[in-house]
């Protein structure tokens, strides 16, 4: 019986054929970068004040700036121990009967009334437009931008379990293509939409296509390539997620209408559809689904690119779980092993989602140049990658994913109780919770492929990325409710959250050099599964010794 793994090691584990199809599908990463943190830039909140339209005559006529106009409108406020004035208050005075004169001072605080904005606001742009400013997001509205990225994560939620299910009943390459055109569709319909409501609902079918596709893309390339290379192209291809997040701030630069940015992020999706004469049907998917034919044309069709010869009789290849055609949802939790893996999992999905996003967003209410900041953000992440590469080969999976998690949670708690007066020293200790966390965040990924049979592993996927999802629609409304309380209060929550997934890790198995598993029995029994591999191995070696022996034989 030869397996697909057995013709591989032909076939070419790693040749031109998969070295050219990860180049491809490692570009599907850097779009998504985009989608996921790019309401930094298009949800930006400029420096903003009431607005009041009988002060603008007054205002050209004396020659005031924004800022005189609102010192003498705004009532100073309190903001984390600063006096500043106020973004959402006006002094309410009726200013049409006012006798305003170009020498006119600031309206006494304790003396004059106030109210809340009656004519809007006004913003200072500095050369930017986001959906903030266009559709009035502020004051008692902010909360609606929180709304904005919970959409997208809850079409995440819906998409990722549909098209996981469709990848595994239909095809990895089949839904990923399909994404792709919605994606497509959805990003311009982002972009064009006329209203914050169709806006909401645009960026749900955004969200709904966007992960699910680029979960697709992860599994189609990690079960065609031999098992000591899946590590490799499974952080290569999240590292190109760390490209996205260094082309963002700098695409954002240059399109300062948070409506053209929308087009840039979303033109790469159309493109991704030319992919249907580039990439390949999973060989180890047809098989499963009973489509033997048509998988030893793609496997015979990659041999011929790699420039490999093969020797085997591939009209053997077989899959263990061909009869299994249909994944559900109960094969995730149905028994013991699969339940833990599925619960420990989702909860890491969960935690990562949660913390990342939250110390992405915490750059936001902390001030200082957005476009740099997100830069070291992205330039950060480059190390987690090699820090993954470097140990998970050498240590195994377990050690190193339950260590950052850790690392992360122990950073966030020091982080919290550190000095603003030791500014480098808390951002040391701020970079280095980012780093581990992106490196939980990375390995979750491809521990979750390697912990799932074959007829099943595009949907488990999905399913338990369902919580990174819900992570990231409370991440928002975690971090800043909370932030209001105390600015450091989500440290406390993030540290807490990732010291419970390190501990949750240890109890999974090691997956380091075992071949991706084909049906449940190889979760549930891996004792067994080894042994059949290992006497299959020595059944191998002593037929070819007894062919040897019978070549020298004389006659």
């Amino acid at each position: 019986m030869t397996t697909f793994d057995d013709i591989l090691e032909e076939a070419g584990k790693f040749g031109r054929c998969q070295k050219r199809i990860f180049a491809l599908l490692c570009m599907v990463s850097m779009p998504w970068a985009g989608v996921y943190v790019g309401i930094v830039f298009q949800g930006f909140t400029p420096d903003h004040w009431c607005r009041v339209p009988a002060l603008d005559e007054a205002r050209r006529t004396c020659g005031w700036s924004p800022a005189d106009g609102r010192r003498l409108t705004a009532p100073l406020v309190n903001v984390s121990g600063e006096l500043q004035y106020s973004a959402c208050l006006q002094y309410d005075v009726a200013w049409n009967a006012s006798a305003l004169t170009c020498d006119a001072e600031e309206a006494e605080p304790d003396a004059t009334p106030t109210t809340t904005c009656q004519h809007g606001w006004e913003y200072d742009y500095e050369g930017r437009q986001s959906f903030v400013t266009e559709f009035d997001l502020v004051c008692s509205n902010a909360w609606l931008v929180d709304l904005y990225q919970s959409t997208l994560n809850v079409g995440f939620l819906i998409g990722s379990v549909a098209i996981g299910y469709l990848a595994d009943r239909f095809g990895r390459k089949m839904s990923f293509l399909m994404s792709s055109l919605l994606n497509g569709i959805a990003g311009i319909l982002v972009a064009v939409a006329p209203n914050y409501a169709s806006l909401l609902v645009f960026r749900t079918l955004y969200g709904f296509g966007v992960k699910g596709g680029w979960v697709a893309g992860y599994v189609l390339i990690t079960e065609i390539v031999g098992v000591e290379y899946r590590r490799t192209v499974g952080v290569i291809y999240q590292m190109f997620f760390s490209v996205g997040i260094l082309i963002l701030p700098l695409a954002a630069y240059y399109i300062s209408d948070w409506r053209w940015l929308q087009v840039f992020i979303t033109i790469p999706y159309i493109v991704f559809l030319v992919y249907y004469w580039f990439i390949p049907e999973s060989p180890r998917w047809l098989l499963s689904q009973n489509q033997k034919a048509k998988a030893v044309e793609i496997t015979e069709a990659m041999a011929k690119e790699n420039h490999m010869t093969l020797s085997k009789n591939i009209e053997t290849l077989t899959d263990d779980n061909a009869d299994s055609t249909t994944a559900s949802f109960m094969d995730l939790i149905r028994t013991p092993k699969m339940r833990k893996h599925t619960f420990i999992l989702s909860y890491n999905w969960f935690t990562s989602a949660v913390v990342y996003q939250g110390l992405i967003m915490r750059l936001g209410i902390l001030g200082g140049n957005v476009y740099l900041d997100f830069l070291i953000a992205g330039l950060l992440e480059f190390p987690a990658a090699f820090l993954i590469l470097f140990t998970i080969e050498r240590i195994g999976r377990r050690l190193p994913f339950a260590s950052a998690n850790f690392v992360a949670g122990a950073a966030c708690f020091i982080t919290a109780f550190i000095p603003e007066s030791m500014f480098w020293f808390k951002t040391v200790v701020a970079c280095i919770g980012r780093l581990g966390i992106t490196m939980a965040f990375e390995m979750v990924v491809f521990v979750n492929t390697e912990l799932y049979p074959t007829f099943v592993r595009n949907l488990g996927v999905s399913v338990c990325s369902t919580l990174c999802d819900i992570g990231g629609i409370v991440a928002p409304f975690l971090l800043y409710r909370l932030a209001v309380i105390w600015l450091e209060l989500p440290l406390i929550i993030f540290g807490s959250l990732a010291f419970l997934a390190g501990g949750l890790v240890l109890m999974l198995p090691e997956t380091r050099g075992v071949p991706l598993p084909d049906t449940i029995d190889d979760i549930e029994f891996p004792e067994r599964y080894e042994k059949t591999e290992s006497e299959e191995k020595k059944n191998e070696k002593n037929t070819h010794v007894e062919l040897m022996e019978d070549e020298n034989e004389p006659p």
